[in-house]
């Protein structure tokens, strides 16, 4: 159970037009926080379009009452002016400020300068955090433009895409602490944590790109549940122009390429998420159900190697998450790349596989 207050860390480049909607949307957030103001971190960095400015011309205007702002302005060097270095800024001054103010297990909360998040988010991300240990977001495109009938059919195959592969882990591995319906998105738009347990994992990882996935690992190495809760959620930006490569925009731009030009999208077969899958359930079974040499025997015979074991450390593992999160990507990495197939034959093959599967698959 999380104790004390919340805070909101934000890193910011050059958005003038997109943060103060998200600024607003934390002034109007339903309870826990009472009377008190919500403590928010703004790390503005490398910022020359008057983002600065217009935060400070909210506070003067009186539109930030129902909220405690900290503005911090970064001048990074080119090689950390990135989200990872700015969002490890704001998550560390949320923490230093909960701690200083006697509250070292308040929630530090994270989400992007161009998102906005409804009134619920905060409540739901406590409620949440009561059954975990971090808590992701579900990602809402919030769009830009008009909406476009085209993409907007795409993005929901994709969508169903994703539901399928999370239908594929309730057959053979099911998370007792994310129980469905639940989404599959843990961003840096949306994650929830003790500011406790960040410090304890080392921080975010200051990162040019994903940075919110390697924090994230680093508390499901330690152990920690992740939830992906459906009554969390927040509404992200569909622009096809970002900043970070690899991150939501460049995925955003493939999407409208796929669906203007007729171009195919392609993801993973669904015989690879079978095949993951069953094997984290049965690295799970060989963790929780041995010990000692039988134990090492078991982890071996998975190709496994006894320097995998020592880097490991399975009889150090907190719990069989920390043990499957550190098993799983070593033996995932000497897979090579996963073969593809077009998003519709993909959805196909899923409807095929689907009511077929069974726990029975696992073992």
């Amino acid at each position: 159970m999380t104790v004390g207050p919340a805070v909101v860390c934000v890193p910011a480049r050059d958005e003038v037009r997109r943060l103060p909607r998200l600024i607003r949307s934390l002034g109007r957030q339903d309870g826990p926080c009472g009377r008190e103001p919500l403590r928010v971190v703004i790390v503005a960095n490398n910022c020359t379009d008057g983002t600065i400015d217009a935060v400070r011309a909210m506070e003067a205007a009186g539109e930030t009452g129902t909220l405690a702002i900290r503005l911090i302005e970064a001048d990074l060097a080119p090689a950390q002016a990135h989200a990872g270095t700015a969002r490890r800024m704001a998550l560390d001054a949320g923490s230093a400020w909960l701690e200083a103010e006697g509250f070292p297990d308040g929630t530090l909360l994270t989400t992007d300068a161009d998102a906005r998040v409804p009134r619920s988010w905060i409540a739901a991300n406590l409620r949440a955090l009561a059954g975990a240990e971090i808590v992701g977001g579900r990602l809402v495109l919030d769009p830009e433009d008009a909406p476009d009938a085209v993409l907007a059919d795409l993005h929901a195959r994709i969508e169903r895409y994703w539901t399928c592969v999370r239908a594929v882990e309730d057959a053979l591995d099911p998370p007792p602490h994310d129980p469905a319906p639940r989404h599959g998105d843990h961003t840096g738009a949306s994650l929830a944590l003790t500011a406790s347990l960040y410090r304890r994992v080392g921080g975010l990882p200051p990162l040019p790109r994903g940075e919110d996935n390697a924090l994230v690992a680093r508390v499901r190495r330690a152990g920690g549940r992740l939830r992906h809760c459906p009554d969390v959620s927040v509404l992200v930006s569909d622009r096809a122009a970002g900043r970070a490569d690899g991150g939501m925009a460049a995925e955003m731009l493939r999407r409208e390429a796929a669906a203007r030009a007729a171009l195919p999208y392609r993801l993973p077969v669904p015989g690879h998420w079978q095949a993951l899958i069953a094997r984290r359930a049965a690295l799970r079974r060989a963790w929780t159900g041995t010990a000692g040499r039988e134990r090492r025997a078991a982890l071996l015979a998975f190709g496994l190697t006894e320097a995998d074991l020592i880097a490991i450390e399975p009889d150090a593992c907190a719990n069989d998450i920390a043990f499957v999160e550190r098993a799983a990507p070593r033996l995932e990495a000497a897979d090579g790349p996963a073969p593809e197939m077009d998003l519709d034959a993909a959805l196909a093959a899923f409807d095929a596989l689907l009511p077929g599967l069974g726990r029975g698959q696992a073992a």
